[in-house]
This record gives C-alpha cells, structure tokens and sequence, in this order.
C-alpha cells in the first residue's frame, strides 16, 4: 500500500501463504489520502478506532510525530498491527483493546467503520468524553459498509455528519463533536433472559456486550447446538471455541459440574460477555472456568481437552471464509486427547463434514434440521486413563 509516510508491505495474522485477503482495502488508503492532502495536524493525541490489520497504524506511525492509539476488538487485528509495525521499524505506537479505559482527550479521532453498528456505538459513547469541539473527527469504509444508520449514529452521539464522494467504492464520513449534545446513556452492554428452548440455560440471562455476534438475542444456530449439546461424557476438560457470549460453554458447564471449562474467542468484547454470563449462572459449580482472548486454541497444550465445542464463524469484517473454521477444526484436532470430540454446529451448505473427513479421518452426524447440522468428529486413539 502506497501511503504519504512511505510504502507498507502488509500482512493479516497468523500468515498464511495461501490467504489471497489483502491487509488493507480503498478505505484505509483513502483516509491516508485525505489526511496527507488535507494537512491535518497530526502531533496531538491521535485515535484510531477499530483498524483491522494495522494498515492505519503503521501509516500514521511513519508521520513526523505522530504516535497514534490503536483501539480494537481484535486479538488478530492487534496481533496484526504488531507484526506490521515490526516489518516496518515503526514504534511509539500505544494499543488499547476496547475494554479498556480510552485516552482522557483525543484531538484526532480516525473511525475504521465496523461492521457491528452495535460495537460503533458503545465505542463513540465510550470515546466521546474525551472529544473537544476542534477534535477532527473521520471515519471510513467502503461504501457497502455504510448506511444511513451508521451516520445516524455518528450525529447523534458525536455531532454534525456528512458524507464524501466515493473513491474506489469507498467513502469518508466526517463528524464535528458538538460538546453540548446530549446523546443520553450508553445502552451496552445489553442483557436478556434466553427462550424456553435454550437447554439447560432456559429462562437464564445472558450478557452480551457490543460487538458479539447476534448481540440482541439467541441466534438460532446457537440455539440448534444448545438442543443437542452432549451430556454425561466424563469430559474433565471442555473447550468452548469462539465463545461469544459464553452461552454454549456455560451450558456445558452446568450439565458436566466438575469439568474445567476454557471459554476462548479473538473479541474482547466476547471474552467479557462470556465471564459475565458465566458468573451469572454457573458461578457455584465445582469445577473452573478460564476466559481468555486469543488465537482460538493456539497454544493450548496437545492432548489435554476432552470435548470442544465450536459454532465457527464464515466471515471475515465482510469477506466470506472458511479459514477461520479450518484454522480452529485443526486447533481442535491439536487440543484434544485422544477419543476426544469435537462438536461443530454449521449451515447445511458448508460442507464441514468433508473438512472433518480430511483432518479427523471421520464425522458423523448428530442432529440435522432444513437449515442447520451438527457434527461429531473424534481424534482416534484410546482414551488415555484417568489418575
């Protein structure tokens, strides 16, 4: 990527050779433009909410004084942004995940648009206290990722909005913070009692804080794998993989008392919708619960789960992928012991079943509905015993 400040060799995280996903898009090249041709100062205390890759970061990091805060959700994204940084010599560059306390004032405010309208408000509500009414504020996206509502959020939250011209089917949103604008509490995170089908966690509330997936209720995939989840497996050890709000895992939890439960995900926002779930409803159990942000199970030791449990994601921001879902099948198959399971819920037309065949040497079918299947897949080999 071309910028002002010099040219990036940019790169998504973990690398893979065979990922054809660029690290940066129109977007973030286009922000870059308008900041080199519009002067602006970029000395002060300079945000940058939400840059995927690090694209931004790196950029801005390679402008005379300028030392940004990168701001994000994502444990790939920050690891990202590292790397990228690295590769390019480039320091003095602060990170910040989005449970943390923001910079008490911000002069410059760069917005990567998300694609969770949910994430972008709890995040403006957060940001704005340290805004001034000379703050420049820009935000950017292509032009599929910004609706009426995500300006509506910008004037309502922030102050008065308008739009670019498209270049290269992306956009530029600019906002002038208006310090008198009341824009009333934050409404996240957002909290609900689960339907009478939910399995074991019927009627129990679950957390969900801005960003997690199907934040406003159950999703029905979830809900499908809920139905059906195993029971009475001797599992010690359970791994609830991309956890979101930790529904899946807590209800694991709760029909095997004296297992360990690791609830896992790459959001921040995730891991505390998880722990606060958790805590609402499991927290007497006997056996523990570990949250933590990362890489799926990367770097969980080999051998020393007994049943994972995963509703993969097709996404990447806006790209359809399976990578995500073949990177965590392997995590899985590493993870386990043997005669281990690995439990996936997936739409029909994804064909996860071949992918398990590939790596497990099986998959067998649990539960099926017109949209939805289950599958089991489990790492041969015997059982090892219990001390």
């Amino acid at each position: 990527m071309r910028t002002a400040w010099g040219d990036l060799d940019l790169t998504r995280h973990p690398v893979d050779p065979r990922e054809r996903l660029r690290a940066w898009d129109a977007s973030d090249a286009y922000l870059l433009r308008h900041l080199a041709a519009s002067g602006t100062g970029l000395t002060g205390s300079v945000v940058v909410l939400g840059d995927r890759w690090g694209a931004l970061g790196t950029a801005l990091a390679g402008a005379p004084g300028c030392a940004p805060v990168l701001i994000t959700d994502s444990y790939l994204g920050e690891r990202a942004a590292q790397d990228n940084l690295r590769r390019h010599g480039r320091s003095g560059v602060r990170q910040l995940t989005t449970r943390d306390a923001p910079p008490e004032r911000i002069d410059v405010l760069l917005v990567r648009v998300p694609k969770s309208l949910a994430l972008l408000e709890d995040q403006l509500h957060r940001l704005r206290p340290a805004l001034h009414a000379d703050t420049v504020v820009v935000g950017t996206g292509m032009v599929k990722e910004i609706h009426t509502s995500t300006l509506k959020l910008f004037e309502r939250i922030v102050g008065p909005t308008r739009t670019s011209l498209a270049e290269q089917k992306a956009r530029l949103i600019f906002t002038t913070p208006d310090p008198s604008l009341d824009p009333g509490p934050n409404p996240w995170p957002y909290r609900y009692a689960l339907p009478g089908d939910a399995g074991l966690l019927a009627g129990r509330t679950v957390v969900n804080h801005a960003g997690v997936f199907c934040a406003d209720r159950l999703d029905i995939g979830t809900r499908f794998l809920l139905a059906h989840l195993p029971r009475g497996t001797g599992a010690r050890r359970i791994a609830d993989l991309g956890c979101g709000n930790g529904v899946v895992g807590t209800a694991a939890a709760l029909s095997h008392p004296g297992a360990d439960v690791l609830f896992t995900d790459e959001s921040h926002q995730a891991r505390a919708s998880a722990e606060e779930t958790y805590a609402l409803n499991a927290a007497d159990r006997p056996g523990t619960a570990t949250f933590r942000v990362g890489d799926g199970l990367a770097g969980v030791p080999e051998g020393s789960v007994d049943l994972v449990l995963n509703n993969p994601p097709f996404h990447s921001h806006q790209a359809t992928t399976d990578a995500t879902a073949l990177r965590m099948f392997g995590q899985a198959r590493a993870a386990l012991a043997p005669g281990g399971e690995l439990w996936v819920v997936g739409n029909r037309h994804l064909g996860y079943h071949v992918k398990l065949r590939r790596l497990f040497g099986n998959s067998e079918l649990v539960a099926s509905d017109p949209k939805f299947v289950i599958l089991k897949a489990t790492k041969r080999g015997p059982r090892p015993a219990r001390p």
